[in-house]
């Protein structure tokens, strides 16, 4: 056994987790940024520990990693960006300064007399559009086609549309012909929406100017690192008021050289991968589940896979509460403090859950997509526990 701070324990890292006394888990929710989003494959891994043993000219990478990805998912240009949300501020920005013609620094002090406003369907309003309103962005609600077309205004930048969005009377294809008859640019959050695969083209060629994705979810990247995907000038701009460069917005949004390594990697770790591969595995992670716990007393299983965003199958499983005298939030807990300690997809026991998870107070949501391989016989054997147990109370 080597000593610690030997050569082979310095080649592995130190176990800091362990030093800091941070809780590792079993994740059986999915790529929740609150629980550190996916882990990278091994390959991914190994791409970021080599990109940090050298110094680089970061412009150079910036440059070279966005045309790589480019030709990749056929679009015209692409950035790496800190994380989707993190594109929208950028793509945001882009918008507004081409829109106006106007240098990196006007935003977003400078942007309330020129045009500023960003349209969205009502039923697309989300958290994340703080992003857009850092940028000094006005947000201008519509729900008809014809609230549509009348807000277009000489005060128009952008019009956005949330990808996952579970309500809103106005399809992409509309929106797209629509602000293009207008002249304005649309940008597609689609950040949580791969798998499928083909979901990383599908809406460029769609008409959308701007598309993000999240780096750390279904692509399995680095969890700080995003995808901003389209028009050639208008990722310029963005790359424009982007780190390194102190004048626009983007300053603070700095994406490290091992994480545009890990972002590249991650991409072509992703294209080498099949829908029905990845469907499969994670169908077979379910069942593996679903079937540990059919001793347990009034237990009924379904697999359902959300129609956009986390487009995976999930396992649902309901009981009677007079049978297993516990909740699925209890049970939620009872797992959290476990060893090793699980974490359930948060819709468990709630009706307000993730965007295409649709749950309520006496549901068991678990996320079989960023378990590792074995971990669903750990799940499986750990839920039956819980259950059986209160099956005797």
């Amino acid at each position: 056994m080597q000593a610690a701070g030997s050569p082979g324990d310095q080649e592995i890292g130190q176990d800091y987790y362990e030093k800091l006394g941070v809780t590792k888990i079993i994740n059986a929710a999915g790529t929740y940024t609150i629980l550190t989003a996916s882990i990278m494959p091994p390959s991914v891994q190994a791409a970021v520990a080599r990109a940090a043993k050298n110094p680089v000219r970061l412009l150079e990478l910036q440059a070279k990693a966005g045309e790589y990805i480019a030709r990749k998912l056929q679009c015209e240009a692409a950035m790496v960006t800190s994380g989707a949300s993190g594109a929208l501020t950028l793509g945001t920005a882009a918008c507004i300064d081409v829109m106006n013609d106007a240098p990196v620094e006007v935003v977003p002090m400078q942007v309330a007399s020129m045009k500023n406003e960003v349209i969205i369907q009502k039923a697309h309003r989300y958290s994340y559009d703080h992003a857009i309103e850092n940028c000094g962005a006005h947000l201008v609600e519509v729900e008809t086609v014809a609230d549509y077309e009348q807000a277009f205004s000489p005060k128009t930048a952008m019009a956005h549309f949330f990808n996952a969005a579970e309500g809103g009377q106005i399809g992409r294809e509309d929106w797209v012909r629509i602000a293009h008859r207008y002249k304005i640019p649309c940008f597609n959050d689609a950040a949580a929406d791969v798998p499928p695969i083909s979901n990383l083209w599908n809406y460029t060629r769609m008409g959308f100017d701007l598309v993000t994705f999240s780096g750390g979810k279904g692509i399995r990247g680095p969890q700080n690192a995003g995808l901003l995907l389209g028009k050639r000038d208008l990722i310029a701009a963005a790359a424009a008021t982007n780190n390194p460069f102190d004048e626009g917005i983007g300053r603070g949004l700095k994406v490290a050289k091992e994480q545009i390594i890990g972002m590249v990697a991650a991409v072509d770790w992703f294209l080498e991968q099949s829908d029905d591969g990845m469907q499969a595995e994670f169908l077979k992670r379910a069942e593996s589940i679903a079937a540990d716990l059919r001793a347990v007393p009034t237990i009924q299983s379904r697999i359902l896979v959300p129609e956009i965003a986390n487009h995976v199958p999930h396992l649902f499983i309901t009981y009677d509460q007079q049978a297993v005298r516990i909740s699925p939030l209890q049970v939620a807990a009872e797992l959290r403090k476990g060893t090793p300690s699980i974490e359930l997809n948060p819709s468990t026991g709630r009706r307000e859950g993730s965007k295409g998870i649709q749950s309520d107070e006496n549901t068991i949501v678990v996320g079989v997509w960023m378990l590792q391989p074995g971990e669903e016989k750990i799940v499986g054997r750990r839920l039956h526990e819980v259950l059986s147990k209160a099956t005797q109370t």
